[in-house]
């Protein structure tokens, strides 16, 4: 990884952020500022090796809504952050999001051909590149949350840690493999949740967390942190698996069906049970928030900006 200047209200072109303006800043402002850092963080793509480097930015840049990276800010934010302390760390938890993006993707995984409103990593650049892309994302993660200048180093190895296990068997990685070798016409609603809570909450545990972390968030507001990122990664979860539908082509900016024949909350329970169980897990993520103070913040119209189209 490059030497790079620190990530500061500064070196992105704006004032630094007061108590009032962070609760000011707009969801569009935060993502604009971490595309900002992430094109930063990345090898240039001229730089050799180039297909590699054109690859991972492929991934990483492509039009996102940036969910993880914005609850790492606004995580920090509320904890009382008044810089852009976190924002490297949003922006490593973005390049894990993107390869487990590429990984999904894979033929031998859910062979999609399309991600983000554009062909899949692997049809852009063949298979081999894109493992080796999605790999050098992870790497470059670590490289980052290690090199954060203005996070203590004990900080810093805490932070490296929350990713650590998010990615491995009792996350990202463990969920695919469920996804694999267990995700069966069989599967029970408790299992199933089981899945989603490796596949899809485990991201948002470590994105919430580490914002909390570098904003010296007490343990038992991490643990109500945590709880309030399962229930929300929960329920985006049921959200996708409702999308997942032919009806909503062309639309989502990825394939559609491709979880047909497989179990999904909606498949298992039916759409208005499964969109009632949603509800239930945005109501437990807002008592997690009300336990913290943040049922009327930056937290809570998070949630609910990431849920309103849905709802529309």
């Amino acid at each position: 990884m490059r030497d790079l200047e620190p990530a500061s209200s500064e070196t992105l072109g704006h004032s630094p952020p007061s108590a009032a303006t962070t609760e000011l800043w707009s969801h569009d402002h935060l993502t604009t500022i971490i595309d900002r850092r992430l094109r930063v963080l990345l090898p240039g793509s001229q730089i050799p090796p180039q297909w590699l480097h054109q690859a991972m930015g492929y991934s990483l840049l492509a039009p996102g809504k940036r969910l993880r990276p914005l609850l790492t800010m606004l995580t920090s934010f509320h904890f009382g952050l008044r810089d852009l302390a976190a924002l490297d760390g949003a922006c490593a938890i973005e390049m894990v999001h993107a390869a487990s993006l590429i990984i999904d993707d894979l033929p031998s995984m859910d062979n999609s051909a399309l991600r983000r409103g554009q062909p899949t990593a692997h049809r852009q650049f063949g298979e081999d590149m894109a493992i080796l892309s999605g790999i050098a994302l992870l790497n470059l993660a670590y490289g980052v949350v290690g090199s954060m200048r203005d996070v203590s180093e004990d900080k810093r190895i805490r932070v490296v840690r929350v990713l650590a296990d998010a990615v491995g068997s009792n996350g990202l990685i463990g969920g695919q493999v469920f996804d694999l070798r267990e995700r069966t016409e069989r599967m029970s609603q408790p299992r199933l949740e089981c899945l989603n809570q490796l596949k899809t909450a485990a991201l948002f545990v470590a994105s919430a967390e580490i914002g909390a972390l570098i904003a010296d968030a007490p343990n038992s507001s991490v643990e109500k942190v945590r709880g309030f990122a399962t229930e929300l990664g929960l329920a985006l979860q049921i959200a996708d698996d409702l999308l997942d539908d032919h009806a909503h082509a062309g639309r989502t900016g990825k394939d559609t069906g491709k979880d047909e024949g497989k179990p999904t909350m909606p498949s298992v329970l039916g759409q208005d049970a499964a969109k009632a169980l949603m509800e239930r897990h945005l109501l437990a993520a807002h008592q997690h928030l009300e336990a913290i103070d943040g049922a009327d913040g930056q937290l809570a119209r998070y949630t609910e900006a990431a849920f309103s189209k849905l709802r529309s």
